[in-house]
């Protein structure tokens, strides 16, 4: 699904030289390459203030603490995502609300937002999903009648852009109160391990961010909150830095690979590509086609005998989830329970040439036309 490993290979002598220089240095924690990465990032974001951690996932809960819910307090997220989303709110024993999604940018659906909304609701988490942003335009309206706080969850779409009605700009993850994002390694951009970041333009919470991360520390000893043990190490800021002047030419990469895939399966009745929405722009995190002949299980089976890797994100809805369950009404989630019959993600990296998009989109097509 994803070659780091070629990836790494054009980047080898920068990666191999920053890699050692820490080493050399020793200054694996909070050391410079951390404080250059962070400054980088932020001056590519035009954000004021970004704040690494140790995963997209503590991410996510560092926003949630910095902004004093209290227990019971109801966030809304979306149905169709992975878990990471929803297991912070029940880690930190506040009420997830999951809504619906658009049945073609897999994004929440704004109405559904809506009318989730109670005198509870505290704030809205909206998703990414596979690398172009949620109509953030929207969402921030619904929020800001509503008085709440929206956390952008950036895990799959660092690089995109979105577009308001007046023509303003902005970078994914930098128009809520804070956005989050994960270093994965199969992120568009990853590091070679575990890695997260939060940003904001918000001053003081920016340094109460600083201070969460660092167990609740702003002096060393002296702890004023409760806190975690959440900080990106050394080395790995030091791969980010390399491939940060890289992430624009990545993303093109990918659009490039989705741009073929598009022109292969266009006009097949039985495959839907993905939606690329007027007010976004893509990175295509992951390729989502939606097979609507009810063989799409099939489809998956048929590619991996010819040795093709592809992925359903997500078989199982997350109100369905064992350790999320909620009793709900299924009519209120047709979009989300519709997808997961009919997605699969096909690789999607940016070291894909044309041999092998041509071999991937043929096996798909032989597939759908036998069936």
């Amino acid at each position: 699904m994803v070659d780091l490993q070629s990836q790494y290979y054009k980047i080898k002598p920068d990666v191999d030289n920053a890699m050692l220089n820490v080493l050399n240095s020793a200054a694996f924690i909070n050391g410079p390459e951390v404080k250059f990465f962070q400054s980088e990032l932020e001056a590519y974001l035009d954000v004021k203030h970004v704040i690494p951690c140790a995963n997209g996932t503590d991410a996510l809960q560092i926003a949630l603490m910095a902004l004093d819910l209290k227990e019971g307090d109801e966030v809304i997220t979306a149905d169709f995502t992975f878990a990471a989303t929803v297991e912070v709110i029940h880690l930190l024993k506040l009420k997830a609300v999951l809504v619906d999604v658009d049945y073609d940018t897999f994004t929440m659906d704004t109405e559904k937002l809506k009318a989730a909304i109670t005198p509870k609701t505290k704030a809205i988490i909206p998703v990414h999903l596979f690398g172009q942003c949620a109509n953030m335009e929207e969402i921030l309206a619904i929020a800001k009648a509503h008085n709440l706080y929206v956390i952008e969850d950036n895990a799959q779409a660092i690089g995109a852009e979105f577009t308001f009605a007046d023509g303003t700009v902005k970078k994914s993850g930098t128009m809520g109160i804070i956005g989050t994002t994960s270093f994965f390694p199969s992120k568009n951009l990853g590091c070679y391990g575990d890695g997260g970041a939060l940003f904001t333009d918000d001053d003081d919470l920016a340094h109460r961010l600083r201070g969460i991360v660092n167990h609740g520390m702003y002096e060393r000893y002296y702890h004023d909150e409760v806190g975690v043990n959440s900080r990106l190490d050394s080395i790995q800021a030091a791969v980010l830095r390399k491939k940060l002047p890289l992430l624009d030419t990545y993303n093109d990469a990918r659009r490039k690979a989705a741009d073929f895939y598009d022109e292969a399966f266009a006009g097949c009745e039985q495959i839907i590509t993905p939606a690329r929405a007027a007010y976004s722009t893509h990175v295509f995190h992951q390729y989502t086609l939606r097979i609507t002949n009810g063989k799409r299980s099939e489809l998956q089976q048929f590619l991996a005998e010819k040795e093709i890797p592809a992925m359903i994100y997500y078989p199982v809805a997350l109100r369905k989830q064992k350790a999320y369950f909620q009793d709900s009404n299924d009519a209120d989630f047709e979009n989300t329970d519709r997808l997961l019959e009919e997605v699969i993600s096909l690789p999607m990296h940016t070291e894909l040439d044309e041999e092998q998009l041509k071999f991937i989109s043929e096996a798909v097509l032989e597939f759908i036309n036998k069936n």
